[in-house]
């Protein structure tokens, strides 16, 4: 396999016991196979965490430069919430 980078890997032995099972099951054909498929679903949850990350930053930065906060009567946006909910649209007559 070219570009292959050696690591070692510290796991607890029940992960351990796991990871050889799997491949003595025949479901895998090596260890670092295993491994390899671990990293390929973890890297897809780590990205999407960082991209939801992000956007939790630009949302918390837009929100603060948006001014300072202001007391809102909460039952009050809801009912104008449920107002919305019940009138019809515009285009559906």
């Amino acid at each position: 396999m070219p570009n292959v980078e050696k690591v070692s890997v510290s796991m607890t032995p029940q992960h351990a016991e796991l990871l050889r099972d799997a491949v003595n099951s025949g479901a895998y054909a090596s260890g670092s196979e295993v491994v390899r498929e671990a990293m390929r679903d973890w890297s897809a949850k780590w990205l999407q965490k960082r991209d939801d990350i992000a956007k939790l930053r630009a949302m918390w930065d837009e929100g603060k430069a948006s001014g300072p906060a202001v007391e809102v009567d909460f039952d009050a946006v809801l009912e104008e919430a449920r107002q919305e909910v019940k009138s019809p649209a515009p285009h559906a007559r």
